[in-house]
């Protein structure tokens, strides 16, 4: 029972890093840049989701509805203001220092206007573990048994949503096969009459707005602050290049490998070392095989 608990901590976990990744994934396939700046995002996405529904007193999912529009119009923002400038320059890594840039911009900013402590964030279904297989009690409750935390399972069953609903939404619709062809050809997508930088706009847009919602899910199993999203941004981008940058599938695998593993080391071997195995499967594969486990290797025509 412990074990299955782990597992599906672990998988709850990994599925927040799943959905930055995909963010990252996202943009990487129409624009070939990275938004560095995404684990910031899933910052304000918890940041925001905190003010309106603990301080204000929001319904919950009205006050996703706004984390996402926060995240959409954020997204935007960030496109042009940070990268098409560097992109328009030609600057090689002129993006990556913007993004970066522009997410120690958001985090001070919610340092310096919101706060610099830590805040529990309820959740919506409730704190308390749901309880199976344990032993009845005189006053109804469950004891024992496998306890699941309902944010956990709110968490896989939304980040899978989401994830399906961006895959269907790329098979099934004309707007989504154009964002295929733009990743595909960028040229070949521009000849068929694809305008390729509302297309750019749109995949940065959905990927801060992914971000966003992470950071909502996430709050109620750590702690709301200014510096949350850090570590599990670094820790999403690694996920990205164990599964492939390039496959939406690779990515969450990415994730899932990564918050199992953390998982269970924690519990079997020292929480100070549950990073380790991540780690050296992200060095292994950097050296032997650098496009991940789903990735494509790159092939560059002279």
């Amino acid at each position: 029972m412990q074990t299955l608990q782990l597992l599906i901590s672990g998988v709850a976990q990994g599925m927040i890093y799943a959905l930055v990744a995909f963010g990252y994934n996202i943009t990487f396939a129409t624009s070939k840049t990275l938004n560095f700046s995404l684990g910031n995002f899933l910052m304000l996405g918890g940041v925001v989701g905190f003010i309106l529904y603990m301080t204000h007193n929001w319904p919950f999912f009205a006050a996703l509805a706004a984390v996402v529009l926060v995240g959409m119009v954020g997204g935007a923002v960030l496109l042009k203001v940070a990268v098409e400038p560097s992109l328009n320059q030609r600057s090689a890594y002129g993006w990556i220092l913007a993004t970066l840039a522009v997410g120690i911009v958001l985090r001070n900013a919610a340092e310096v206007f919101w706060s610099t402590d830590d805040f529990k964030f309820r959740s919506p279904l409730g704190d308390s573990p749901w309880r199976f297989f344990g032993e009845p009690q005189p006053d109804g409750s469950m004891s024992g048994g496998l306890g699941v935390y309902p944010q956990e399972v709110l968490i896989i069953f939304v980040s899978l949503a989401i994830v399906a609903a961006v895959e269907l939404f790329k098979r099934r619709t004309v707007f989504g096969k154009a964002v295929v062809a733009v990743s595909e050809d960028k040229d070949t997508a521009s000849l068929m009459g694809i305008d390729q930088k509302f297309v750019i706009l749109f995949s940065f847009m959905l990927s801060t707005a992914i971000a966003t919602v992470g950071g909502v899910l996430v709050a109620p199993i750590t702690l709301v602050s200014a510096t949350m999203g850090t570590v599990l941004g670094v820790k999403a981008y690694s996920a990205s290049i164990i599964g492939g940058l390039e496959s939406g599938f690779g990515v969450v695998v990415g994730g899932l490998f990564l918050g199992v593993s953390e998982s269970l080391t924690a519990r079997f071997v020292s929480t100070g070392y549950k990073d380790v195995p991540g780690f050296v499967v992200l060095v292994l594969l950097l050296l032997f095989k650098p496009s991940g486990l789903f990735g494509r290797a790159a092939i560059r025509k002279v």
